[in-house]
């Protein structure tokens, strides 16, 4: 009896988490140190096995893989604004690009990429939008904490839709507070204009 077959035993009955992650990382290091011809590597939702990178070129050419289809600059855009902002309504995102987004967004929801999370709790109720485990897998992520400077483009400020301004002004006079304090912030640009030639 082989050990890697005992530990591919017990992780189909193992009782806990802990023996499950024990048994598969014991499984990971025994395949690299066996040299086989793949690998197991966590994903965002679970694990996964898959081709070691040595042995690609042989499966390429046996299963050629089709060309994806390239997202235009637009669509990255905007996958970035709601990967960053999500759940987000379509009003928000089009605020920050300064377009409509309809055919981008369709785009994104064929994809996979994007999809319907919910409705807002504005007036009009519009739909708000989140990126899939499919953009997770994608983008070889295991969480969006993983998104490059999250944290500062979460807090940076971004132009908002006027109905998510009138519902954040409603919210703000609901809990007491002073229209003062409930003001957008103006935006601060780290960019200063060019001089203009004399």
């Amino acid at each position: 009896m082989n050990l890697s077959r005992v530990v591919e035993a017990l992780l189909f009955s193992a009782q806990t988490e802990a023996e499950i992650a024990a048994a598969l990382e014991q499984l990971k290091i025994e395949y690299v140190q066996e040299e086989h011809a793949f690998a197991i590597t966590e994903k965002a939702e679970g694990w996964q096995l898959v081709t070691d990178p040595a042995f690609v070129r042989w499966v390429r050419q046996l299963f050629p893989a089709p060309k994806p289809a390239r997202l235009t600059a637009p669509a990255l855009e905007t996958l970035a604004i709601i990967a960053y902002r999500q759940p987000i309504i379509r009003a928000d995102v089009e605020a920050v690009r300064g377009v409509s987004i309809d055919g981008v967004l369709q785009t994104l929801m064929e994809r996979g990429l994007v999809k319907i999370a919910g409705r807002a709790e504005v007036p009009g109720r519009p739909l708000l939008y989140e990126t899939t485990q499919f953009f997770l897998d994608h983008f070889g992520l295991r969480a969006l904490d993983e998104l490059p400077n999250v944290e500062e483009l979460r807090k940076r400020y971004l132009p908002l839709s006027a109905r998510s301004q009138a519902a954040g002004a409603g919210a703000a006079a609901d809990a007491g507070l002073e229209s003062k304090e409930s003001a957008v912030p103006p935006v601060v640009s780290d960019q200063t204009a060019p001089a203009s030639p004399s």
